[in-house]
């Protein structure tokens, strides 16, 4: 489904990919690995299109899309999840949602449907639906994110840290759902510092360090993987 070839990317004069080689399959959970400014973010935005590759191919459902404009991809079938869940902290948790689905215009029954699909995903929600998204806590804030950018119908989901700064049953929370969100045929590409989380849930990952892919291989060789053991779950 995402192939990336040889993709090299800068910000400002300061390459921050180096050659990045992966591909995610039709269905798959994949998650990629890596510390604090490894390079995990970067990526995430150059698939998505915030950023443009200085060299290389990103290539969806096997149509390139390295050069195109960020809305297009989505209407492709890519929905980025950010770091940080880059909320609208005034507006309702319904308007946030509702921003979620900018590229569907015209088509107000299949938006609504939508609605109601986060909502049974995440009904406390629906019982915050006319809150400021700034009031809620944060995991709240970070269902909310998740649940603006299913609002685009993805086929292809990239979620960037969804577990950071949040306690650990809500983190237990977050996972399911990524889980229920793989298991309703929505493919996943998964950033995250909490690796032994991250892979008890994949089927393959990735490790990136200094905006380099050092590992790859099915989750359960990664999670045995003593390097990998040491640098990430801490064993």
């Amino acid at each position: 489904m995402l192939e990336l070839t040889d993709v090299h990317c800068n910000i400002g004069k300061h390459e921050v990919l180096h050659g990045i080689n992966m591909s995610v399959e039709q269905g798959e959970l994949v998650c990629m690995l890596g510390a604090n400014g490894a390079g995990k973010s970067t990526l995430f935005r150059t698939i998505a299109g915030v950023l443009k590759p200085a060299r290389g191919t990103i290539s969806f459902k096997g149509e390139v899309i390295s050069r195109m404009r960020p809305d297009l991809i989505v209407r492709r079938g890519i929905s980025l999840c950010p770091e940080g869940r880059k909320l609208f902290p005034r507006l309702s948790v319904r308007k946030n949602l509702l921003m979620g689905a900018y590229t569907r215009h015209g088509d107000k029954e299949g938006v609504l449907r939508s609605l109601e699909e986060v909502y049974e995903l995440f009904p406390i929600l629906l019982e915050r639906s006319d809150q400021d998204a700034g009031t809620l806590s944060g995991g709240e804030q970070q269902m909310l994110a998740i649940a603006r950018s299913l609002m685009s119908r993805p086929r292809l989901l990239l979620l960037d840290e969804p577990s950071m700064g949040l306690a650990p049953l809500v983190v237990t929370r977050i996972m399911d759902a990524i889980v229920d969100i793989n298991r309703r045929g929505i493919t996943i590409l998964l950033s995250e510092q909490n690796a032994g989380m991250a892979l008890s849930i994949s089927n393959r990952g990735y490790v990136l360090e200094n905006g380099r892919i050092v590992l790859e291989g099915k989750a359960e060789e990664l999670a045995g993987n003593e390097e990998v053991k040491k640098a990430y779950i801490g064993a």
